[in-house]
């Protein structure tokens, strides 16, 4: 199913992010979207903040784990984009990024495939199959993977993470630079498609869409 949830990131939502909500914001948890933790005893209670912002959703850990909508999928020959901008990590270098190939994501045979980042410059690559989570690409540098401290004088840093998947083959990539590419067969990609946010973070995610079908 082709889904749009194109958005574009404006200089003013970021004055809004910095702080508490611009006056008369009234912000929720988007409609029909799912969090799963990882940790089994973990409660939405531990959740700092999951909210429609527009443009996008603010997402603030917490405990790590899953954030995905049921009808956000994707199956064949396709791209997906992600759009994020991280706010002041610290000391951290929890990851996030983008997942797909969801399926049964609120059950015990939950699986899906991820890519994510983390301050620092690194990528990894992973599966989630029930319980475990193999390592298929451990954490590695990359000169296209942009840090805390290349913000300037922002009060974020954006990347832009995105999953290209074609016939048999699925390529990774970082602000328009391929980082990895793998068998379809080791990185399932059809299902159900959003993104994993690690403990202690605060992000920004303003654009998750499907962009091209070949």
């Amino acid at each position: 199913m082709r889904k749009y949830l194109r958005v574009t990131l404006a200089s003013t939502a970021l004055l809004v992010l910095l702080g508490a909500p611009a006056s008369g914001q009234d912000l929720q948890r988007p409609d029909g979207w799912h969090v799963r933790f990882d940790h089994a005893d973990a409660t939405e209670a531990d959740l700092e903040m999951f909210v429609a912002m527009p443009p996008g959703w603010h997402v603030t850990t917490g405990p790590a784990g899953t954030f995905w909508s049921p009808e956000n999928t994707a199956s064949g020959d396709f791209r997906i984009e992600m759009e994020v901008f991280l706010f002041d990590p610290g000391t951290r270098r929890e990851a996030f990024g983008l997942f797909v190939g969801g399926q049964d994501l609120d059950g015990d045979a939950q699986e899906y495939s991820y890519f994510l980042l983390r301050n620092g410059g690194e990528y990894i690559v992973k599966r989630r199959q029930g319980a475990d989570a193999p390592t298929l690409r451990p954490w590695t540098r990359h000169e296209a993977i942009l840090n805390w401290a290349d913000r300037g004088g922002d009060a974020s840093v954006k990347n832009v993470l995105a999953i290209e998947a074609h016939g048999g083959e699925v390529a990774l990539m970082v602000n328009g630079a391929e980082v990895a590419r793998m068998p379809r067969s080791e990185f399932p990609v059809d299902g159900i498609f959003g993104f994993r946010v690690n403990h202690g973070l605060n992000l920004h995610v303003s654009r998750l869409e499907v962009v091209g079908h070949h």
